[in-house]
């Protein structure tokens, strides 16, 4: 089984800034719950703390790769390297396997993921943390868009209303997770 990869970025590839998400759709949340919900998912502890309550996602096996070695997260399996996270998901077999965040974790495990989910907003935010282009990533390409669409980011102030669309991208030359252990 494959991983598979979803993630809401802004024009610039921005996905967050100071440990917080850009923005907060509403029906993007809907379908990342709808995508991801009975699956696995895979994310580091920054986006553990952006979490409400910094508590794991309700419906889903929650893996956390970090390398504090203290951490210790009710409901959670922490994997302390991409060995520990392998050997987790090989446990996992059945059950989809979905990369969730944040940068650095997007980066270690992009070479794993076949697909991407991007929920790319036609604006640009205040960004200190970036998700890699990946119309210029080399393997990645362009499988569906849909069209635009609007909605109130519910983390303005101003609750202004943002453009944004779906993107699925396709990585034909991923590698399985089953390496990660190997």
């Amino acid at each position: 089984m494959h991983m598979k990869l979803i993630v809401a970025a802004d024009k610039n590839w921005g996905i967050g800034y100071q440990n917080r998400l850009l923005v907060s759709l509403a029906d993007d949340m809907k379908r990342f719950k709808r995508l991801t919900e009975r699956d696995v998912v895979i994310y580091g502890r920054k986006t553990l703390d952006s979490f409400p309550g910094g508590r794991p996602l309700p419906g889903r096996d929650n893996l956390i790769l970090s390398h504090d070695r203290s951490l210790r997260v009710p409901g959670a399996v922490v994997c302390r390297n991409l060995n520990e996270l392998g050997e987790k998901l090989q446990r996992l077999p059945d059950l989809p396997h979905w990369v969730i965040g944040g940068e650095s974790v997007y980066r270690q495990l992009m070479p794993y993921c076949r697909k991407a989910y991007v929920t790319q907003v036609d604006q640009a935010f205040k960004a200190d943390a970036f998700f890699p282009d990946l119309n210029q990533e080399q393997g990645w390409d362009l499988v569906h868009e849909e069209p635009w669409q609007t909605a109130i980011n519910r983390l303005s102030p101003e609750k202004e209303t943002v453009r944004f669309r779906y993107l699925h991208y396709q990585q034909l030359l991923s590698i399985s997770p089953i390496h990660l252990s190997q």
